[in-house]
């Protein structure tokens, strides 16, 4: 019998696939999803529409003071209000880096995110997910691929969404975000040591699906193996 409480962690640049991959595995394998890119668009979304940059702190801080993020079946909410349709745009894409790197703003949703895990088996995306929220994961997995295949796949949801924009565009945004993720000075994009790594850039999402499918089951059977308990 498999543990009825583990945590699969799928980290990456953008654009690498994680939530299309960590949704579709969660599927798979019977597994909550956890979406915390979400999360940080909403946030950024918020303090976006209300006129707070990024470098206002006093303001960011006032304005997340009663605010309350929430995932309900699938969707997004701030308070009451569903935003799932508003945060997946290109200017929510140029944007929430630097809002993501707040420490204020972290701290907000890392226990929303830690809590998730109590609710049962877990597939959790983002940055930092290996690394910062959950670095004790039964299976840590980092995605990666070019910056042209992921600008590529971002372009292609985008135009499919009626979005026009310039594949240039598009390939600025993700080298100009892989930057400001891969510096910034708070759980920074970075592999953690015990991930398993896997390009994307030549794999369909099925063969992808498979491999992570694999990981997972052999890595519960081994922790059994240990002698492991439900955590």
């Amino acid at each position: 019998m498999m543990p009825s409480l583990y945590v699969v962690t799928i980290d990456g640049p953008a654009g690498a696939g994680k939530s299309t991959i960590a949704r579709l595995l969660a599927r798979r394998i019977g597994a909550n999803y956890l979406d915390t890119g979400a999360l940080y668009r909403a946030l950024a979304f918020y303090l976006d529409a209300s006129g707070i940059a990024p470098a206002n702190g006093k303001n960011v801080a006032e304005a997340l003071g009663g605010l309350v993020v929430s995932l309900q079946g699938g969707r997004v909410f701030v308070d009451s209000s569903d935003v799932t349709d508003k945060i997946r745009t290109p200017h929510i894409d140029a944007i929430v880096s630097r809002y993501a790197e707040l420490p204020l703003l972290r701290a907000s949703l890392l226990e929303l995110q830690r809590s998730q895990a109590a609710e049962g088996p877990l597939v959790a995306d983002g940055r930092d997910m290996g690394t910062v929220v959950f670095p004790k994961a039964d299976l840590k997995i980092f995605l990666s691929a070019t910056a042209e295949e992921r600008a590529r796949r971002r372009w292609k949801e985008l135009a499919e969404r009626g979005e026009r924009t310039s594949f240039e565009e598009v390939l600025s945004q993700v080298i100009r975000r892989d930057g400001i993720d891969s510096s910034r000075a708070l759980a920074p994009l970075r592999q953690a040591e015990d991930a398993v790594v896997l390009d994307t850039t030549a794999l369909s999402i099925e063969e992808v699906l498979s491999r992570l499918s694999s990981l997972v089951e052999e890595r519960l059977k081994e922790r059994l193996n240990r002698g492991g308990r439900d955590v």
